[in-house]
């Protein structure tokens, strides 16, 4: 079989502050910027990774969820456990040194792990959780 990544989706909480922190911050460019019903979707990429892209998307908005299960995703979006996403980066301390000095979150200075990745963690605006792997 072969795959490739197309998309993933990450809810927002605030339009505005998440592009800001996508595209400014982490350089990401903007593909699309789609709103309907009051809503807006924006999907992200790297430039040089055209197929790959992530939506950032209002949160629960699948029409199947209950009003408890939208309020679960709310709770848990608020406490930042709510979603993730995994980034990789050729100069890890730059783009720490860069991510940081944006006032973004910062849940772990860049660390050599013990499963033998060097990383760092941040939590975007809506509090998703964002960790940036050092390239080998």
């Amino acid at each position: 079989m072969d795959l490739t990544l197309h998309s993933t989706f990450l809810p927002h909480n605030d339009a505005e502050a998440s592009l800001a922190f996508y595209r400014d911050t982490l350089g990401l460019e903007v593909r699309a910027d789609v709103g309907w019903g009051g809503h807006r979707w924006i999907t992200v990429g790297p430039a040089d990774q055209p197929s790959s892209a992530i939506v950032l998307e209002p949160p629960a908005m699948d029409p199947g969820l209950t009003d408890d299960e939208r309020r679960t995703i709310t709770e848990l979006m608020a406490k930042g456990s709510y979603a993730r996403i995994i980034l990789v980066t050729a100069d890890l301390d730059a783009t720490f040194e860069k991510v940081q000095a944006s006032g973004a979150e910062v849940i772990q200075e860049p660390t050599d792990q013990p499963y033998g990745v060097r990383d760092c963690a941040f939590r975007d605006p809506a509090g998703n959780h964002v960790r940036i792997n050092q390239a080998v």
